[in-house]
């Protein structure tokens, strides 16, 4: 295969993933039941399920629209020898491989966030706002947005830098050192994100004493989980939209609430969505999601360092001496319809383990609470009730509402 045959490729790649997307996303869009099962009735009323439908065909709408810019975008910068003509301005500022490669990315980066600023101010301050949803204010928006470019910057940077570091001294077994180092951050990131990185951008505070906080520590010590703490998080400054989640790992872990949950859900439900968090812990779901994830990196950097030398990747858009950056670029371009297939049985695991955690929810005696409460959480965020199946196997990393509640009901 020579480098013209790969660029090719690339369009082929990136063309068949854009009409597959947009396939998938009109199924959805086209897939309405006027019957709602006997199991989701009451979730919405008639007024309510009418909002679903047009929020569902706002977001298909805009959806449509801005992956369509996106493709073009890059379809255009591919043709038109973009990335080549970044490239010989990273040259140009310094010879040094690690500055080239920090200020390629820098670029494309910057160009990236400016392409899809209209759209995510679009999607948050009109249709999040128009629907209800949003809580964001303009001040919150741009520190959010500033924020995230320092994070990627100071942490991204530096991480990018050691790992073309290594590239350039440790020959065959980059892959090897590369992978240990970007093993360690990932696992140092799953333990310390919600302590070091969230509060940058949300306030979590211990949940306060109280009936909630008595009932909560009464599962625990039933479910023998050792409860450092349960944070409460002000979800409510950028949305309407409920949420609970747990991270870290061993003394590390952390279950953090939606100050909107505890809003929008009563005491026996917040505590059933907690024992689905916990079981998430009590299963292992988050040691083995990290060392699933570990163990992929590990075979992406593999494969990589086989390739990373070889000047087709770099050819391929018209870089003629072959440098890190531009390889890794075209390597993720050529590797996307693997990483496709390996996503695909991560989101098929993801919903397994959903059914999981609310299974051991349920062996407590909290289905029907847990049912409740997700009927609530579903309704307040105008979820669709009845996906289409395909996109459900493709994206869905939850099982839909229906699907759930069947399954809780067998247990």
């Amino acid at each position: 295969m020579n480098a013209e045959q790969i660029f090719h490729t690339i369009i082929g790649i990136l063309t068949a993933q854009f009409i597959f997307d947009q396939w998938l996303d009109y199924l959805n869009h086209k897939t309405v039941k006027s019957n709602i099962p006997s199991e989701l009735k009451g979730v919405y009323d008639e007024e309510k399920y009418k909002k679903q439908q047009e929020y569902k065909k706002a977001n298909y709408s805009f959806g449509v629209l801005s992956e369509c810019v996106s493709f073009i975008a890059i379809v255009l910068v591919l043709f038109l020898g973009g990335f080549a003509f970044v490239n010989e301005l990273s040259a140009a500022v310094s010879s040094n491989s690690i500055i080239q490669a920090l200020i390629f990315f820098v670029i494309i980066g910057f160009a990236s966030s400016i392409m899809s600023l209209p759209f995510s101010i679009y999607g948050t301050f009109v249709i999040e706002q128009r629907f209800g949803f949003n809580k964001t204010t303009p001040k919150i928006f741009a520190l959010d947005l500033l924020k995230s470019m320092l994070l990627s910057v100071l942490i991204g940077g530096p991480l990018m830098a050691l790992v073309i570091w290594i590239y350039g001294i440790a020959g065959e077994y980059f892959w090897l050192y590369a992978w240990l180092l970007i093993s360690s951050f990932t696992v140092l990131m799953t333990m310390f994100y919600t302590s070091l990185i969230l509060p940058l951008f949300n306030k979590q505070t211990p949940l306060e004493e109280g009936d909630l906080r008595s009932a909560i520590e009464a599962f625990s010590v039933k479910a023998g989980f050792k409860l450092d703490n349960v944070f409460v998080m002000d979800g409510s400054k950028r949305s309407t939209k409920a949420n609970a989640f747990f991270s870290g790992l061993g003394s590390r872990k952390r279950i953090v609430l939606y100050d909107t949950l505890i809003n929008d859900l009563n005491t026996d439900e917040i505590v059933a969505v907690l024992a689905h968090e916990i079981g998430h812990y009590k299963l292992k779901h988050t040691l083995w999601g990290t060392i699933t994830g570990v163990l992929q990196m590990g075979f992406v950097l593999f494969i990589f360092g086989l390739v990373v030398n070889s000047p087709l990747l770099s050819n391929a858009l018209g870089v003629e001496e072959p440098n890190f950056h531009i390889g890794i670029l075209v390597f993720g371009m050529l590797y996307s319809p693997i990483s496709f297939v390996t996503g695909i049985f991560m989101t098929i695991l993801s919903r397994k383990n959903e059914y999981a955690a609310d299974a051991y929810a349920n062996s407590f005696g909290l289905g029907e609470a847990l049912i409740s409460g997700l009927k609530t959480i579903s309704s307040n965020a105008l979820s669709n009730l009845t996906p289409h199946r395909l996109y459900v196997f493709f994206h869905y990393s939850h099982p839909p509402l229906l699907q759930r509640i069947r399954a809780i009901n067998q247990n």
